[in-house]
């Protein structure tokens, strides 16, 4: 059986302290999966767990948002055995961009590494959709919310949790002037 969590505290992809999220929350806890995802064998475990829990569907592409999701997409779509890529910010809109396209009525993945809010995923389902795709679902490695995302679509993930976060206004990490550090791929 896989263990995340073990996974994540060997790698030190699970870190504690003072967050800025890319969501714009604070929180003590951060998940750093691209120190996961540096390994190639874990990467592929994480994949074939996904896999498993899409067993029966049919998948033509994997669409992860840059920058968290684009290592993620490579290796479901490499395990799925179909097309990965990714989209991008563009003036802060979530795009396909280098050519890459999709078909009206192709199947996707939607695959982002760890959720929040959700709102990167989000972005990338109602662009899928608005290109004429059906969107079968989302892949998490990470549900920082233990199940209550709602990207109107079906969600799968590989480890939840629920970590404390704040507004900047409420959280007790500022109030006693720690400083943050600011990880994600998008500076708030």
């Amino acid at each position: 059986m896989l263990n995340i969590e073990e996974m994540f505290h060997e790698t030190n992809a699970l870190q504690k302290g003072h967050f800025l999220l890319t969501s714009g929350l604070h929180s003590d806890t951060y998940l750093q999966c691209a120190l996961v995802l540096q390994y190639p064998h874990l990467d592929q475990k994480l994949a074939e767990a996904m896999a498993e829990k899409l067993a029966g569907q049919k998948i033509d592409v994997v669409v992860g948002p840059a920058m968290g999701g684009v290592t993620w997409a490579y290796q479901l779509g490499l395990t799925l055995g179909c097309r990965a890529i990714f989209t991008e910010r563009s003036e802060d809109v979530m795009t396909l961009r280098r050519g890459f396209s999709i078909s009206h009525g192709e199947r996707v993945l939607v695959a982002e590494d760890v959720a929040t809010t959700g709102g990167s995923a989000q972005e990338v389902v109602r662009l899928m959709a608005g290109s004429g795709a059906q969107v079968a679902g989302g892949a998490l490695i990470v549900d920082r919310t233990a199940g209550a995302l709602d990207f109107g679509v079906p969600y799968y993930s590989l480890y939840q949790l629920r970590p404390q976060t704040w507004n900047r206004e409420n959280c007790p990490l500022c109030q006693a002037n720690q400083p943050f550090d600011r990880p994600g791929s998008r500076n708030k």
